[in-house]
């Protein structure tokens, strides 16, 4: 299978990364959008009703996009529901700069993104912009593999009804339910409302999850005005599934999860598990856009934002002493108590709010964009306990921490036209002020520390137009700082600093689309994953002196009639640690030149589309993905196995009346591959995260109008 896999990503020129453009449907493109579909970098614009929506079942969206050009999807779970990630050219979620309408998403303190924090967003999609390496210019932390940015869809013209409902394996469904008013009131205000519930019970034992998602929005439109109101977000309980097992135990019985474990009073063997092992959270999201157009050259779009978020994991912990909760020990009976079972809950409980706006000018030759972003984030961190069998010890408070973090930034873009030639220009400088302080000492929680940060970003570019084309050439250099982990397990840590080079073309070829990327990404102490996760399943990262990624990005696109469509993408790469170093019983040693964790040297996509009518498409999905270590030592033993996924997806539309009705089916891991992408090291062996085998998702969209 892989054989012929790669074969055909060879015979094909595959790689599939913009080609859908020219006939995309019709929807309305922001300002920021236009914009970027112009620029010397590395993109992708997805329509998302015309490239998702097939597949669009309950899945979260780290996992919609795992054919797209050099992404690995990961899942805790298995099957794509509840925990999800994903990585971009090796770099991990907490180097990818995501955005909501321009407005950072990823959590200031972890830099990461939780995606089980706003399940099925994408039903709320219209675009989905995606640009490899740093990039341009972006409201938040700075990109170091990539960015995103989700484009919310607007209300519809006319009013409307829609249910999206769908069932599948490991008793996954989703129930869906939207309604839009249509323009009113002189046709200048219009509404739209969803809410989504999404259940899955996970490939992986008790690795459930239990989703509620809802979005609503107002838009109000008259003149050069516009105006949105959107709240969106969503409350999310799931079972932890982020321990991982070890090779044994995934060889002999893939699914086992080991959280929530209670064994006997030996610790030999399990007896049973507690029931409530689980992470809960609710974020709530609050965007209000408002773009002005002041004349025929300029134009301004300002968003105010709030994020609120809000809760807990909690963990049955077994034979734990009084002293690591703050607490005296028991005198039961004359005898001197030092242990006992608790129910421990984490909190975290933050709000993030600020303001992102830019300013658009054009000119005969110029384009021109001034942005300006503040955003501040306030967060409190705590915990409490109850004694199992201590009634009188009931949520105990054991520690208790905050942390401020501000940022103000600024940038200026500027595209110029020469004859053939684009030239683009984009300074960015970025301040960053971050403060945690400890109220209340326990358990190795937080740390008092008081950072400051100034960079200054550079970019630049050329475009050369060519016969139904482009070349580009483009550098960037960013800098971007640690996160909480980083600083407190190494008050000494680096922010990372990176050179990026790009070259890419793309051009029309009849039938075929092609587009072709260079990179080389320079890095200055990258903050690499070590292979090592803390207590929540974040893996720990660490300085690795100095490191490459280089790779050439290919794609194509084929029409080879009106109902056949090839199509695909392929990364081959070498991602490289020049003088790694880790600090183990045995000292320092210098490991010198070794793969970067996570970073397969080659990966692939190829999808085939059938459309024999107007009403039925067939897809047929294939990806491979290459070696990868869990760790930077390039121990082989440390080492994940190449593999092949094929996936496929049908759909059949049609009209009765005033209704459109979809039938969808998709079927993920078609021939059933047993395969790991993702895992971690602990005590030197490995630990995999299983991912499920053949499985299946229906589902039906009605829609009334």
């Amino acid at each position: 299978m892989k054989g012929f896999f790669l074969g055909l990503i060879t015979t094909s020129t595959v790689g599939f990364i913009q080609a859908q453009n020219s006939d995309s449907l019709k929807i309305k493109e922001i300002e920021a959008v236009n914009f970027t579909r112009r620029l010397p970098v590395a993109k992708e614009i997805i329509n998302v009703q015309k490239d998702l929506d097939n597949k669009n079942l309950g899945q979260d969206l780290p996992i919609l996009l795992k054919n797209q050009t050099s992404i690995i999807s990961t899942s805790d779970a298995g099957n794509g529901v509840g925990y999800t990630g994903f990585r971009i050219r090796g770099v991990a979620g907490r180097g990818i700069n995501v955005m909501m309408n321009g407005v950072p998403f990823n959590d200031s303190e972890s830099q990461g993104t939780f995606f089980v924090n706003v399940p099925d967003l994408t039903s709320s999609a219209s675009q989905i912009v995606i640009q490899r390496g740093v990039g341009t210019s972006n409201n938040g932390v700075s990109a170091f593999g990539a960015s995103i940015n989700v484009i919310s869809k607007d209300p519809e013209d006319r009013f409307y009804i829609k249910t999206d409902d769908s069932y599948g394996s490991f008793n996954t469904y989703k129930y869906s339910a939207e309604i839009g008013s249509g323009k009113f009131w002189g046709n200048r205000l219009s509404l739209m409302g969803r809410y989504s519930y999404i259940h899955s019970d996970g490939y992986i034992d008790r690795a459930s999850s239990d989703l509620h998602s809802y979005n609503f929005t107002a838009l109000f439109e008259e003149g050069k005005t516009r105006i949105r109101l959107m709240a969106f977000g969503g409350q999310e309980k799931t079972y932890q599934a982020w321990n991982g097992i070890d090779r044994k135990t995934w060889e002999t019985n893939p699914k086992f999860n080991p959280s929530g474990a209670i064994y006997d009073a030996n610790w030999e063997n399990i007896v049973g598990f507690y029931d409530n092992e689980t992470d809960n959270y609710r974020q709530n999201h609050y965007q209000l856009l408002w773009e002005q157009g002041i004349n025929d050259r300029w134009n301004l779009e300002a968003t105010f934002h709030y994020t609120k978020g809000k809760g807990y994991y909690e963990n049955y912990k077994q034979g734990d002493p009084f002293l690591r909760y703050n607490l005296p020990n028991l005198i039961v009976d004359s005898q001197t108590l030092t242990t006992s079972d608790f129910i421990r809950k984490k909190w975290l409980d933050n709000d993030f709010y600020g303001l992102v706006s830019t300013l658009y000018g054009k000119f005969d030759n110029w384009d021109v964009n001034f942005g300006a972003v503040a955003n501040q984030y306030y967060g409190r961190h705590y915990g409490n306990v109850r004694d199992v069998f201590n009634p009188g010890i009931d949520k105990h408070e054991y520690y208790r921490s905050r942390s401020v973090k501000n940022e103000v930034s600024g940038f200026a873009k500027a595209l110029f036209r020469v004859d053939n030639f684009e030239f683009f220009g984009d300074l960015q400088l970025r301040s960053i002020d971050y403060n945690t302080r400890i109220l209340m000492a326990g358990d190795n929680e937080g740390a008092n520390l008081d950072k400051n940060w100034l960079f200054f970003n550079p970019k630049a570019g050329v475009n050369y137009k060519i016969s139904r084309g482009k070349i580009f050439l483009s550098y960037a250099h960013a800098h971007r700082e640690p996160n909480r982990d980083d600083l407190i397990a190494d008050n000494n840590v680096k922010p990372e600093k990176l050179h990026d080079f790009e070259a890419g073309i793309e051009k029309q070829l009849g039938i075929v689309s092609l587009t072709g990327n260079l990179y080389y990404m320079y890095y200055v102490n990258q903050l690499v994953l070590n292979g090592q996760i803390n207590n929540v399943g974040e893996f720990i990262r660490t300085n690795s002196g100095k490191s490459y990624r280089r790779g050439i990005e290919l794609g194509a696109l084929v029409k080879i009639s009106k109902i056949w469509e090839v199509s695909g993408n392929m990364t081959l790469s070498q991602n490289r640690n020049k003088d790694f170093k880790i600090e183990d019983k045995a000292g320092v040693q210098d490991l010198g030149n070794t793969q970067i964790s996570f970073s397969p040297d080659f990966m692939g996509n190829l999808s085939l589309k059938y459309s024999p009518t107007e009403q039925f498409q067939f897809w047929l999905n294939g990806q491979y993905v290459g070696k990868q270590y869990l760790d930077n030592s390039e121990d082989r033993n440390l080492q994940l196995k190449d593999y092949v996924l094929a996936d496929f997806n049908a759909q059949y539309q049609f009209k009765i009346a005033n209704n459109d009705i979809a039938l969808k089916l998709l079927i993920n891991n078609l021939f059933n591959r047993k395969y790991v992408n993702n895992g971690y090291v602990y005590d030197s062996s490995p630990y995999y995260f299983s991912q499920a085998g053949t499985n299946f998702m229906f589902g039906i969209s009605w829609k009334i109008q």
